[in-house]
C-alpha cells in the first residue's frame, strides 16, 4: 500500500512572518501591497494583529502615514469592528486610531455632547445599529403594529442624534440600517402579518436612508446588498452570550465600506479607471480575431463581457476618468469603439483610448501626465498575469485589479472595493469625463505654440471669483476633500463645516471658476479667509489640478490682496501645511509677494504681505469678481 502524498507546502502568511520577526511597525508602508493578495481568514488574522500596534508608534517611524480617528458605538458589544477595520484601513495606507464606546451605549453616546464619543473629536463615528434596538421593546407578544410604532420612535429619534452630532459633534457620523433576521418574520406564522412586518421594515429603513437629506454630516450604509454575497447576518451564540449585532463576515463588510468612506473622506478616492480591451472588455483579441471574431454581447462568454461594459460605462457616468490602454493597433480598436453594433462602451464613454505596442506602465505613465493626475489615483484593470505584474512592479502606486480567470467575475472584482467612492456626487463630477476630454484639446492646443504665453493670451481665459453661494457648499466641501497638489494646507471639510464657515461673520468662503475657448470648466477651486482683524488670515487656497499654470491661482490671489487692502486690513497672513502630494506648491506664496514668517520642524511655513506692492492681475484672464453672498449686502 503505496503512502499518501505529501500535502502541498502552506503559503507564507506576509503579516504573520511580519509580526513574528518583530519588523511590523518597520514595514508598515509595505501592508497595502501585501494585504491586497490574501484570503479572507488571512485578512482576519492580519487585522488581529495589526490592531495590537501602537497608532503613534508606527507614526513615529513613519510621519508621513495618514491617521484616521474612528469611535465605534452601537447595539451590543461593538468592539468586533476594530480589528477589520484596522486592517482594511492599511489596505489602503492610512491608520485607525479607535475608541470603543461601552456595551450598548449607543443613545448615551450620541445624545450627550459630553460623552467621551464627542470628546474623542474623531474623523468618524459609526453606529452599528441592529433589529435588538426594536425589538427590546416591543411587548410580549408582538404584532407589526407594534413593531411600526417603535420603529417609527427610533428613526425619529436617529434624526435628532444625527441633528445633535450635526452642531456638537466633530467629523462624519455613520449609521447602518437594519437587516430585519429571520428569527422574527418566523414568528409570525401567517404570510400575510410576515408581509406586513416585511413592508413596514424596509420603510423604516428607508426613511433611515433618507436622513442623509437632511443632515450633511450624516452616512447611512446599507447593509442589505452586503447580505447578498457570503456574509450572514448574526451567529446566534454570538448574539446571545456576548451580544455581538453581526456576523464576522459582515462585520468585515461593514469595515470595508467604512474605510472607502475614509478614504474618499481624506482625499484618497481613486480618479481614473485604466483598462484593457481583448479579454478584459471583450472576448478574444482583436488584432487576431477581427472585430468580427471578438465576443461582445452573445453567447455566454458574451453577455459576461457586456455585463463588464455595463458596470464601466455606469462609471463613466458617475464623473470616474475611463481609459482605454491595450496593445493594439489604433485605428482597429477606434473601428469597433464606433461600429461595432453589439457595444455597450463607445469613443466618448472613454477620456482617452490608447492603444499601441508600448509598454502599459509607460502608457500609464504618459496618461498620468496628460490628465494632470498622480499615479495614485490610478486603478488598472487587465486580465493578463504579465501586465499586472509589471504595472505593479514598475508604478506600485497604481492600483493593480488582475481580472483573471471567468469574465462573469470581472465586473464583481471591480467593484467589490469602491476605489472610486466618496460621499456626494455633484454635478461636476458627473461633468468630469467630458471635461477632461476638453482638456486633453487644450493640451493638443497647446502643443501647437511655441511659447506659453501666446497659448495663454490664445486660450481665451475667463474666471469668477465669488463668495460661495449654498449651491457651491457640495461642491467646495468635496474640492478640500479631494484636491491634493494645490492644496496649501490640506484641511479636509465636511458640507456643514462649509456651510458653517460661508455663514459666519468675520469669514470668507469664496469660489473659483474658470471657462475658456474650448468649454466650461465649473467650480474649481475655493479660498477660505478670515476677515475679522487687522490682518486677515487666509486658512487654505486650493484649485483643481485640471487648471494648473493657466494663471488663475495668481489672479484670483492678486485680486483678494487689493480688496483687503481696500477693506482697511493692514496684511493677509497664510500657511503652508505640507503633505505627501502638495510639494509643488510649498513656494506658492512666496512667489506672490509674501515674506517667509517662520517655519517649523514638520516643514509647515507662515507667510505675510503687507499690501503694499500688489502683483497685477495675469493680462491674459478675463477675471470677474463678487465678494458678497447673493440675497446679502
Amino acid at each position: 500500500m503505496s503512502a499518501a502524498p505529501a500535502p502541498p507546502p502552506s503559503t507564507p502568511d506576509p503579516v504573520a512572518e511580519l509580526h513574528r520577526s518583530g519588523s511590523l511597525v518597520a514595514e508598515y508602508p509595505r501592508l497595502p501591497a501585501l494585504l491586497h493578495g490574501l484570503g479572507e481568514d488571512e485578512r482576519q488574522r492580519a487585522g488581529r494583529l495589526l490592531s495590537r500596534l501602537s497608532p503613534d508608534e508606527v507614526r513615529a517611524v513613519h510621519p508621513g502615514i495618514p491617521t484616521v480617528s474612528v469611535a465605534v458605538t452601537g447595539h451590543g458589544t461593538v468592539a468586533g469592528l476594530v480589528p477589520p477595520l484596522t486592517m482594511e484601513l492599511a489596505r489602503h495606507g492610512m491608520l485607525l486610531r479607535s475608541h470603543v464606546a461601552d456595551y450598548d451605549s449607543w443613545l448615551f453616546d450620541l445624545a450627550d455632547p459630553a460623552s467621551e464619543v464627542y470628546a474623542a473629536g474623531t474623523d468618524l463615528v459609526v453606529c452599528l445599529l441592529a433589529a435588538g434596538i426594536v425589538f427590546d421593546e416591543v411587548p410580549r407578544p408582538w404584532r407589526p403594529e407594534d413593531v411600526e410604532r417603535v420603529l417609527t420612535e427610533k428613526v425619529h429619534l436617529l434624526g435628532k442624534l444625527a441633528a445633535t452630532h450635526g452642531t456638537s459633534g466633530s467629523g462624519t457620523l455613520v449609521y447602518t440600517t437594519m437587516p430585519l433576521p429571520r428569527e422574527f418574520t418566523a414568528q409570525l406564522v401567517d404570510h400575510r402579518s410576515r408581509a406586513r412586518l416585511g413592508a413596514v421594515w424596509r420603510e423604516a429603513n428607508a426613511r433611515l436612508l433618507g436622513l442623509m437629506d437632511e443632515h450633511p454630516g450624516l452616512v447611512v450604509l446599507d447593509l442589505d446588498p452586503l447580505l447578498t454575497g457570503p456574509a450572514a447576518l448574526a451567529e446566534d451564540r454570538l448574539a446571545t452570550y456576548v451580544g455581538t449585532p453581526f456576523a464576522a463576515e459582515l462585520t468585515a463588510a461593514v469595515a470595508r465600506e467604512v474605510a472607502h468612506l475614509a478614504r474618499g473622506r481624506s482625499g484618497r478616492a481613486k480618479k481614473v479607471l485604466a483598462v484593457d480591451l481583448d479579454n478584459t472588455l471583450w472576448g478574444g483579441v482583436l488584432g487576431d480575431d477581427g472585430p468580427e471574431g471578438i465576443e461582445v454581447a452573445d453567447g455566454r462568454t458574451g453577455r459576461a463581457f457586456q455585463r463588464m461594459q455595463r458596470v464601466v460605462k455606469q462609471l463613466a457616468s458617475r464623473g470616474v476618468l475611463v481609459a482605454a490602454v491595450s496593445k493594439n493597433d489604433v485605428e482597429p480598436v477606434r473601428e469597433v469603439l464606433r461600429d461595432h453594433p453589439e457595444m455597450t462602451l463607445r469613443e466618448d464613454d472613454f477620456v482617452r483610448v490608447v492603444a499601441n505596442w508600448s509598454p502599459k506602465h509607460d502608457n500609464l505613465r504618459a496618461l498620468a501626465e496628460d490628465l494632470n493626475v498622480g499615479l495614485d489615483s490610478f486603478v488598472f484593470a487587465d486580465d493578463s498575469p504579465y501586465e499586472c505584474g509589471l504595472v505593479a512592479r514598475e508604478l506600485p502606486e497604481v492600483t493593480v485589479l488582475h481580472l483573471d480567470g471567468d469574465p462573469a467575475l470581472h465586473a464583481g472584482r471591480l467593484l467589490a472595493d469602491g476605489w472610486f467612492d466618496v460621499r456626494d456626487l455633484t454635478d461636476d463630477d458627473v461633468r468630469r469625463p467630458e471635461r477632461y476630454r476638453e482638456e486633453l484639446v487644450r493640451k493638443d492646443f497647446l502643443d501647437s505654440f511655441s511659447s506659453l504665453d501666446d497659448y495663454l493670451r490664445e486660450l481665451d481665459v475667463r474666471v469668477e471669483l465669488t463668495a460661495a453661494a449654498e449651491a457651491d457648499v457640495p461642491r467646495v466641501a468635496q474640492l478640500t476633500q479631494r484636491t491634493n497638489q494645490f492644496n496649501l494646507t490640506t484641511r479636509r471639510l465636511q458640507q456643514d463645516e462649509v456651510a458653517s464657515l460661508a455663514g459666519a461673520p468675520g469669514n470668507l468662503v469664496l469660489a473659483i471658476r474658470s471657462g475658456d475657448r474650448f468649454g466650461d470648466n465649473g467650480l474649481v477651486g475655493a479660498v477660505f479667509v478670515r476677515t475679522d482683524g487687522p490682518v486677515w488670515h487666509v486658512d487654505n487656497f486650493l484649485l483643481s489640478c485640471r487648471v494648473f499654470a493657466r494663471g488663475i491661482e495668481q489672479g484670483c490671489l492678486a485680486a483678494l490682496l487689493e480688496y483687503a487692502r481696500a477693506e482697511g486690513a493692514e496684511a493677509v497672513a497664510a500657511r503652508y501645511v505640507p503633505s505627501p502630494k502638495n510639494g509643488k506648491v510649498r513656494d506658492f506664496y512666496s512667489r506672490n509677494g509674501f515674506d517667509a514668517h517662520g517655519h517649523a520642524e514638520d516643514g509647515t511655513a507662515d507667510f505675510r504681505h503687507e499690501l503694499r506692492q500688489i502683483d497685477a492681475v495675469p493680462g491674459h484672464l478675463a477675471l470677474t469678481v463678487r465678494w458678497a453672498r447673493e440675497g446679502t449686502r
